[in-house]
């Protein structure tokens, strides 16, 4: 099973996705594999606020989960995301031997042809849904072959480094959990 969440989505998709993994045994033969895809996420715009103890507590949980895999995916170019943010680290509530999210760059000024990259740059809005559509040249990121062809989350990105230009550092200054 794949979970999507894009943008104000993410947050959600993080506290459903933690549910799960909280309420029922996710060992294979359980049910199927579970993968969270979150794009252009805004999830710092929830976890900084003083009272948001519960999602900090839904991201450190699904941080150290080997039993799912979660992939974020945003661009610098999207001004409407927290662009290669790692959610959890910058919430400041990424635990010890975390693994994830895996946080990796659509590269807009790569995957885009110049000409659409073009047109597209300066419309924010437009650009912050483009992780929803096809890409002229995809990379490691393709909504469609993710999202409708044969390979887990996991499988497909496997081995995958994360960005390097994503950013780790604690900013929060809220950084309690629910119990």
């Amino acid at each position: 099973m794949l979970l999507v969440g894009h943008s104000s989505g993410a947050h959600l998709a993080v506290s459903v996705m933690a549910d799960l993994v909280r309420l029922q045994d996710l060992s294979p033969r359980n049910g199927p594999a579970l993968g969270l895809l979150t794009l252009g996420q805004v999830i710092p715009m929830m976890s900084f606020l003083p009272e948001a103890h519960r999602l900090r507590g839904d991201l450190a949980c699904l941080a150290a989960c080997d039993r799912i895999a979660w992939v974020d995916v945003s661009a610098p170019g999207d001004g409407c995301a927290f662009a290669l943010c790692d959610p959890v680290a910058v919430s400041g509530v990424r635990p010890p031997g975390a693994c994830w999210p895996l946080v990796i760059s659509a590269a807009f000024t790569r995957t885009l042809s110049p000409e659409r990259w073009k047109r597209l740059r300066w419309r924010f809005f437009r650009l912050h849904f483009q992780y929803l559509c096809a890409f002229d040249h995809p990379g490691d990121y393709d909504y469609f072959r993710i999202t409708a062809g044969p390979r887990t989350l996991r499988d497909r990105f496997a081995g995958r480094p994360p960005s390097r230009s994503r950013i780790e550092r604690p900013v929060s200054p809220h950084r309690s959990v629910a119990a």
